[in-house]
């Protein structure tokens, strides 16, 4: 059936470009909806209390197979991801066409900065332009500064990555509220335009060429088993993790000797 991670298929249920792929007692035309909050849980089971395998940043698609009881099972178009998010987190398809650039950027009740917070929205989220109001644009839930909107696509991704310093470590998280491992270096890819996959081992595979670890450089990703960061220079790596429950700057042989104790060696080095 390929990667359950990647594929939009139950054991009720599958997404009617399956059929003749996969065996399932009915099919499904999928339906495509915006997300219209600053973040959705992309959860494991329909409920609260299930695990957040990823998150859906305001502005991307999801397609939806299935929806009961106020969740709605379906696979992001994004990376692909296949989960349960929140029905009310949904909206009819918007266009886009503007993203954000600041790390959270407020979204405002009117144009006016002393005016109530109604949402943030993280790095990378993609916008509707309704209107233009002095400095603010309206957003549709609201007014965002100009500030927090790109002008132009940045180029240096680690730049990027670098600005989550001290971000707390959340599992599935891809956002300056929180964010893991492939949720840093996939957000901070996306922001300079390259795609990429979700997980560890999606990106390990799909990006790069292996260097040695010996000869890494700005820019590097670098692998264990379950775990990947970004090489700021020939010696200091960039991840976040687990250990320091945060996005943190580490000595690479220091990572690679504590790193080793829980998941084993270097598996590769890849560079973009």
């Amino acid at each position: 059936m390929g990667d359950k991670r990647l594929t939009p298929a139950r054991s009720d249920l599958a997404a009617a470009h399956l059929k003749g792929v996969v065996d399932a007692p009915r099919y499904a035309e999928g339906e495509k909806f915006s997300v219209r909050i600053g973040r959705a849980s992309l959860r494991v089971r329909p409920s609260d209390d299930a695990a957040q395998d990823s998150e859906l940043l305001f502005g991307e698609t999801f397609t939806v197979y299935d929806s009961a009881q106020g969740w709605a099972w379906g696979q992001a178009a994004n990376d692909l991801y296949v989960g349960y998010l929140r029905q009310d987190a949904l909206a009819k398809p918007f266009k886009t066409e503007a993203r954000v650039s600041a790390l959270m950027a407020p979204v405002f009740a009117a144009a006016d900065l002393k005016t109530p917070v109604r949402d943030l929205l993280p790095l990378g989220a993609a916008v509707p332009v309704l209107a233009r109001d002095g400095d603010y644009v309206d957003v549709g839930p609201g007014f965002v500064h100009r500030q927090h909107l790109a002008a132009e696509t940045q180029k240096d991704f680690v730049a990027i990555a670098e600005r989550f310093l001290g971000v707390p470590y959340v599992w599935g998280g891809k956002a300056a509220a929180g964010l893991d491992c492939s949720g840093l270096i996939q957000t901070a890819l996306q922001a300079v335009g390259k795609a990429a996959p979700r997980d560890t081992d999606m990106i390990e595979k799909a990006l790069g060429d292996a260097v040695p670890v010996s000869g890494v450089c700005r820019g590097d990703l670098v692998f264990w088993k379950g775990h990947m960061g970004v090489m700021l220079d020939e010696k200091r790596l960039l991840h976040a993790n687990a250990f320091h429950m945060a996005v943190a700057i580490e000595p690479l042989a220091e990572a690679i000797a504590r790193i080793a104790k829980a998941a084993g060696p270097v598996t590769s080095v890849k560079r973009l």
